[in-house]
């Protein structure tokens, strides 16, 4: 795991003084070595953490190795390839590649030089990487289907910038105004969706697209894996295949994701999808130490019953608890950290709980992704409750639908009404619905994007697919690397703790996708994920196999009536943000909420977390 800066360009190289700074605001994702090299038009800037071929394996690395004269390759990666040793193999014994170290980047250079942009998707793991081919005169660079790991790039006229986190290319970016557009996303979804950034000219380089530019050109994106559900159109296969498939297939790929030089742990909370991870992880190392946290607030802990299973596993566990104070005083460095704005009340603990693992291991293995693949949020079961008047002619839809907007608002009916006489297409844009349009119409000083522009396109390949597999489609492609993963990575990698999703894996995702959904969510089950729980029956703690998702639970409602409250009036109060939303309004709602009338707690925290933002990254011109 490490971060990187990189420069292309045809004129000169970037000042050393200036890129090495830049490279060092990256030092908490690679602590453990730090190198600038020139290659040709190429400036590389990279921070090591160093993970695998500890001793070896340093980067930017040069393929092939003991060359006669300048290599073809120079590379840097950030990640993991899980596969490379028989990647390494396969490239050694068949097409007689040689190898100068025992780590992984090798091997992808290896595979860009035997296979070309084609050896992607001969790969297993989380990873974005920037390569210089010397021969081609063009850099490539890429992300991993899921888009674990990030990758920001701008255009100067300077040539091309790419880097691990925006933060790193602020310096040379001098004409980046705040994107509307983005802002009006984040009001509505809580994070900003790739490909933007809220810096106009800064964009990232989206889940499952590669890059490509010669110096002097422009750049050119491609698509290059688009993970796809693929349930059976006709006869569904057999309850316990399914069953088999998928628990082969996270064994596996847990076993793949232990793999390190350095300790591993993993996350644990009280659900199902961290548990499955721990008890598989046991398997391969008895005495893994296991990690939650809670919050002091009544109702707001995991602790308890995370210590419960981690006992019947037979794991050793550590519980951290937050208070508001710690709160108040870790905002700051979490916005910084994150680079745009997150509305996820959720990094909050799993902030907490990187700092608590990185004092113990190295590496973690966390639950990421088994809700979008597998069926776990509450929202899936959405179309079969507007079936009934989703199967009425479209004549009576309209009549419906006329009924539902003279039906007040708030009163029991209406939003049911209306969302069944809604397409899906225009009703469902993921699992964040903060403002509307109606609301934003009020909130920005400008005018608002439809989020449609998002999620269009990842309809468009979702045609084939079932309502359910359509909204799990579209929360792959969107909210997962916006927001789920976005806050994975930042919050484990300020504390330079290495984040393992093994459930976002090539191989469970083939399982997942199969699974018809019928068996993810059976009428008259009370859980979802019902395919997963069943897959999951006697590899995890009884008791926790048809427990309903908590997911590290965050008392934001009580916050903002407390001290954080205060805090939050104060930041709104002195930001600058006031040319961009009417501040007074969310004032107003904060004040709503502060007494108790409404619970305004995922607007206010929305706006909040915007202002923060804006004041370390605008405001202040990021001065930390």
């Amino acid at each position: 795991m490490c971060g990187f800066v990189v420069f292309v360009g045809g004129g000169t190289a970037p000042d050393p003084r200036l890129f090495g700074a830049m490279r060092a605001t990256l030092h908490h994702r690679g602590p453990d070595d730090a190198v600038d090299l020139t290659v040709g038009p190429c400036t590389f800037g990279f921070q090591r953490l160093a993970i695998i071929d500890t001793h070896g394996s340093q980067q930017p690395l040069n393929y092939p190795p003991h060359s006669v004269g300048d290599p073809r390759w120079t590379v840097v990666c950030n990640g993991e390839i899980y596969n490379f040793r028989a990647l390494r193999e396969e490239l050694a014994l068949e097409h007689g590649c040689k190898f100068a170290t025992e780590g992984d980047a090798e091997v992808l250079a290896a595979a860009l030089d035997v296979w070309g942009p084609a050896g992607l998707d001969r790969l297993r793991g989380m990873f974005s990487f920037v390569a210089w081919d010397a021969t081609e005169g063009v850099l490539h660079a890429g992300r991993d289907p899921f888009g674990i790991k990030p990758l920001f790039f701008a255009e100067t006229e300077a040539g091309l910038w790419l880097s691990s986190e925006k933060k790193a290319l602020m310096p040379v970016v001098e004409t980046a105004g705040i994107d509307t557009a983005a802002l009006s996303y984040y009001l509505t979804l809580q994070y900003v969706p790739e490909p933007y950034t809220m810096h106009g000219d800064v964009r990232r380089l989206a889940a499952g697209e590669r890059l490509v530019y010669r110096p002097g050109a422009s750049v050119e994106v491609h698509g290059w894996s688009v993970p796809i559900f693929d349930p059976p159109a006709a006869t569904p296969p057999a309850a316990g295949d399914v069953v088999r498939d998928i628990r082969d297939a996270l064994r596996d790929s847990v076993r793949a994701h232990m793999v390190a030089d350095v300790p591993v742990g993993a996350f644990l909370s009280s659900g199902i999808d961290s548990t499955a991870v721990v008890a598989l992880a046991r398997e391969v190392k008895p005495d893994i130490k296991t990690f939650t946290v809670g919050f002091e607030a009544t109702g707001f802990s995991e602790v308890e019953a995370a210590s419960v299973a981690a006992e019947e596993m037979g794991v050793r566990h550590f519980a951290t608890m937050v208070s508001d104070e710690d709160v108040l005083e870790a905002l700051p460095v979490i916005a910084w950290h994150l680079d745009d704005p997150v509305a996820d009340p959720a990094l909050i603990p799993l902030f907490f709980l990187a700092r608590a693992a990185a004092r113990h291991v190295t590496v973690v293995l966390s639950g990421e992704g088994a809700d979008e693949l597998f069926g776990g949020y509450e929202i899936y079961r959405e179309p079969a409750s507007l079936a009934p008047v989703r199967r009425l002619p479209q004549r009576l839809q309209s009549g419906l639908k006329a009924v539902a907007q003279v039906i007040p608002e708030g009163v029991k009916g209406r939003s049911f009404l209306d969302r069944a006489t809604t397409p899906i297409e225009q009703r469902y844009f993921g699992n964040a619905r903060i403002f509307t349009d109606a609301d934003k119409a009020t909130l920005m000083r400008g005018p608002a994007a439809p989020y449609t522009e998002v999620t269009a396109p990842v309809y468009a390949a979702a045609e084939h697919l079932d309502d359910v597999a359509t909204m799990q489609f579209v929360d792959l492609r969107t909210w997962l690397p916006g927001d789920i993963l976005t806050k994975a990575d930042r919050m484990s990698m300020a504390h330079s703790l290495e984040l393992r999703v093994p459930f976002l894996d090539s191989h469970v995702f083939g399982a997942a996708a199969r699974v018809p959904t019928v068996m993810k969510l059976p009428p008259g089950e009370r859980t979802t994920k019902v395919a997963l729980r069943r897959a999951l029956e006697g590899v995890v703690p009884a008791s926790v196999v048809d427990r309903r998702k908590l997911g590290f639970p965050t008392p934001t409602r009580l916050w903002l009536r407390g001290p954080i409250g205060e805090w939050a009036a104060a930041l709104m109060n002195r930001s600058q943000a006031g040319d961009l939303l009417d501040l007074g309004y969310a004032q107003r709602l904060l004040a709503e909420h502060r007494r108790g009338e409404v619970d305004h707690a995922r607007r206010i925290w929305t706006v909040v977390m915007f202002c923060l933002w804006h004041e370390i990254f605008v405001a202040d011109g990021l001065t930390r």
